[in-house]
């Protein structure tokens, strides 16, 4: 049994347990969403593309119908499918359609007129619609109209902004204001709605509507799909064949070992499966219990070992229908005893070669009683996507294209049908074939390496669920190193290492994650930095044969 360590930190939010579900958004009504599928019959799948639908109403500026993600899906009898819906080049973009404003950072991925942010030419081929249709139409156990039908009344009654919503709004008005569309749905009388203002979104309402009856054609090639392509005009390089020749990929899940677990993440060109592991496997030639949950020394081993795992990707990121990925050696334990020769006495900045993901993304973390378990992590890359509305039917189109090189002949430069690389990290952990965790968040680079972390706080620490994605964080790319305040102290310690240190409010977003116990009870937290909240079902029907009489 592993002792429990002395912790810097105090949690601010409580975890939920239930046998009949759990559901962890990152907003209330996202879990209520997930909920009500769970309380009407159905299985995670229909709870997770309700919630995932659900947040593209309530959480607006983090996911969209017109955005990519990857969702990792582990059904009953223990198969592990990872559905790629990542957003790809359209077939009319090209290496030079973007002129760079520089060669060197910090503004290596800026071009002119930030037409690769913001903007028609901003956006990529998406997928989320069509991957979550696909992933509920194989495993879900409800009518699709059931579980868009929240989504639908969230947008047609309305809700309250929150503050994190406000915030954001805050943060790209003077964009949002140049798109008279979008400007009339964000800033009522020119200026960002006002926490518990009551956001109505009647266009999105019926486009929902519509995709209730025709499914994802209705973007994929249907009408909502030939509004977009309108929108995005002779700027756009999506056109209406992309879309209605989009198909999320249906891979398989990368799986390593660590200290008797394991470790279930997506493969190429996601990160998160390869790099976790690497990690990982390179950390389990040290005993981290023994140096303690809060010591420098750790800090200084995990600094060093994240760097490593980024340099590696850089070398060899991408996707995999472009570049030849190593997966295999990568995840090896011979490698990481190699990787452990690289790793330094002493810190210190060095250059790093650019890189760049939106850190505005959402998770959803979904089991259920029959053994259904969803990791989901979706976007629509920026906040606010392009940051335009297509008019008439509410929906936000991704700024996917900010993703690539802008400068030709590299090795993440444009190409039509390519993927970027992303770090999103839908993570499960095994114990001898059975669930014990499942967990991801949002934050871009951040990502996989605040998943390792939180991997190692359940596994090396046995820190609980609710401890474990609040837990503080370290981060670094090869040059500086962040750290959530809850570290301050250490800042000294890891500055005599050689370490340049950046204190920063927080290290990638929102956490959440799912425990699995004995007797079916499963347990779910959701972290401080955002609006995260877990609702988790117990009881459930009568038994058959139950009646009463009078």
């Amino acid at each position: 049994m592993t002792q429990a360590p002395s912790l810097p930190f105090t949690c601010r939010k409580a975890p939920a347990s239930g046998s009949g579900g759990v559901v962890v958004t990152n907003h209330p009504l996202g879990s209520a969403a997930g909920h009500e599928m769970l309380a009407a019959g159905g299985n995670a799948v229909d709870a997770a593309v309700a919630a995932l639908l659900a947040l593209t109403v309530v959480e607006p500026m983090m996911v969209g119908i017109a955005g990519g993600g990857v969702a990792h899906l582990r059904t009953p009898d223990g198969r592990h499918v990872v559905y790629d819906c990542l957003s790809h080049a359209g077939a009319a973009a090209t290496p030079g359609m973007f002129r760079p404003v520089s060669d060197r950072l910090p503004d290596y991925m800026e071009t002119e007129g930030r037409r690769n942010l913001v903007g028609p030419a901003a956006v990529a081929v998406p997928g989320n619609l069509r991957g979550w249709c696909a992933m509920q139409a194989a495993q879900g156990a409800l009518p699709f109209a059931d579980v868009i039908a929240p989504a639908i009344r969230l947008a047609a009654g309305g809700f309250r902004v929150t503050a994190y919503l406000n915030g954001t709004i805050q943060r790209h008005a003077a964009d949002l204001a140049r798109d008279p569309v979008i400007a009339a749905l964000f800033l009522p009388g020119g200026a960002p709605a006002t926490p518990g203002h009551r956001l109505v979104q009647g266009d999105y309402a019926e486009s929902l509507r519509q995709i209730a009856r025709e499914g994802d054609t209705a973007l994929h090639g249907g009408s909502l799909g030939a509004a977009l392509v309108e929108r995005l005009g002779a700027e756009g390089s999506v056109s209406l064949d992309d879309l209605r020749d989009y198909r999320a990929r249906e891979r398989d899940a990368i799986f390593a070992d660590y200290r008797g677990h394991q470790i279930a993440g997506p493969p190429p060109p996601a990160s998160s499966g390869v790099h976790v592991a690497q990690m990982l496997n390179i950390l389990e030639g040290y005993d981290l219990a023994a140096m303690g949950f809060d010591s420098a020394a750790r800090l200084h081993l995990l600094a060093e070992v994240i760097r490593v795992g980024f340099e590696d990707r850089r070398a060899a990121s991408g996707d995999p229908d472009f570049v030849d990925i190593p997966v295999e050696r990568l995840i090896s334990k011979d490698y990481a005893r190699d990787c452990r020769a690289r790793l330094r006495d002493a810190g210190g900045a060095g250059p790093v070669p650019p890189g760049h993901e939106s850190r505005n993304t959402t998770h959803v973390t979904v089991a259920d009683r029959d053994g259904f378990v969803v990791s989901a992590t979706h976007t629509i890359n920026g906040l606010f996507g392009a940051r335009i509305m297509v008019p008439g039917t509410g929906i936000i189109p991704n700024n996917y294209m900010y993703n690539f090189d802008p400068h030709p002949g590299k090795a993440l430069s444009i190409q039509p049908g390519k993927r970027v690389p992303t770090s999103m990290a839908p993570m499960m952990v095994l114990k001898d074939g059975v669930p014990r965790f499942a967990l991801g968040l949002p934050g871009a680079l951040r990502i996989f390496p605040s998943a390792m972390q939180a991997i190692v706080n359940l596994i090396d620490f046995g820190l609980t669920p609710q401890q474990a994605v609040e837990a503080p964080r370290i981060w670094t790319e090869g040059g500086h190193v962040e750290l959530e305040p809850d570290y301050a102290h250490h800042r000294e310690a890891l500055e005599a290492r050689g370490h340049e240190v950046a204190l920063v409010p927080h290290v990638g977003g929102g956490m959440n994650a799912i425990a699995f116990g004995p007797g079916g009870q499963m347990t779910g937290a959701a972290c401080w930095r955002a609006d995260g909240t877990v609702s988790a079902m117990g009881g459930g029907l009568a038994e058959a044969g139950v009646s009463f009489h009078i």
